[in-house]
C-alpha cells in the first residue's frame, strides 16, 4: 500500500440518516487503488448514540488517522474543510403524523404574521392618506371608496413578493438565487462556523 495517495474531500455541514457514520458519508474519495478506495469508503468514523447528542464536530486528521490505521502506508491529501460538523437526521421521527400540525402551525403563522406587519408598517406611514392626497391632486375631488392607486398598489405588492422570493407555487421564476436564499446561507454558514468554534472551545471536537 506504500506510496498510493488518497484523497479526500469534505463539506463543513453534513446530515446523515443513520447512526453509524462510515467515510463515503462525510466526504468524496479518491484513489487509483479501487480496493483501497472500497475499504476505506466502507470505514466507520462516527457512532451516534440513541440517546446522545445528535450533533458532533470531527477533525479531517482524525479522519486521516483512521484511514492510515486501515491502511498502512498510504498519503492521504485534504480538500476542502478542516472540520466537519456531523448531525444525525431521524428520518422516521420526521415521518410522524405530528409533523403536519407543526408545518399548518408555521404556515398560519407566516400567513397572519406578514399580514399584520404588512398592514402595521402602512398604517405606520400613512398609506391611504398618501393615496387620498394623490388622488385629489390628480382627479381634483375626494376618492369615493376603493381607487384605482389602491388596486393597482395591491397588484403591485402581491408581484413584488412573488419575484422577490423567486417562486409561484413550486416552480422557480428564474435559476438565479433570491436575497432570502443568500441570507440564510449566509445565515448557514455562521452558525456552522459558531458550532465549530464552540465545540473546539469547549474540547468536544474529535480529533487526534
Amino acid at each position: 500500500m506504500s506510496n498510493v495517495t488518497v484523497y479526500i474531500k469534505c463539506d463543513r455541514n453534513i446530515e446523515v440518516q443513520s447512526p453509524d457514520v462510515y467515510l463515503k458519508d462525510v466526504g468524496s474519495l479518491r484513489c487509483a487503488d479501487s480496493v483501497i478506495s472500497a475499504k476505506l469508503k466502507a470505514l466507520k468514523v462516527h457512532h451516534f448514540t440513541k440517546d446522545g447528542v445528535k450533533r458532533c464536530v470531527i477533525s479531517t486528521l482524525k479522519l486521516i488517522e483512521l484511514m492510515e490505521e486501515t491502511c498502512p502506508g498510504i498519503t492521504v491529501q485534504v480538500l476542502g474543510e478542516t472540520d466537519i460538523l456531523l448531525e444525525w437526521v431521524d428520518v422516521n421521527k420526521h415521518k410522524k403524523l405530528q409533523q403536519w400540525p407543526k408545518v399548518a402551525l408555521v404556515c398560519l403563522v407566516s400567513f397572519f404574521g406578514t399580514a399584520f406587519t404588512i398592514m402595521a408598517y402602512h398604517n405606520d406611514v400613512g398609506v391611504n392618506e398618501v393615496f387620498t392626497e394623490v388622488y385629489r391632486i390628480c382627479m381634483n375631488r375626494e376618492p369615493d371608496g376603493l381607487n384605482v392607486l389602491e388596486i393597482s398598489y395591491s397588484v403591485g405588492l402581491a408581484a413584488g413578493i412573488i419575484v422577490f422570493f423567486n417562486h409561484i407555487g413550486g416552480r422557480r421564476i428564474t435559476k438565479d438565487p433570491t436575497p432570502i436564499e443568500v441570507a440564510m446561507k449566509g445565515y448557514e454558514k455562521d452558525v456552522d462556523m459558531t458550532l465549530i468554534e464552540t465545540a473546539r472551545r469547549e474540547g468536544k471536537e474529535i480529533d487526534v
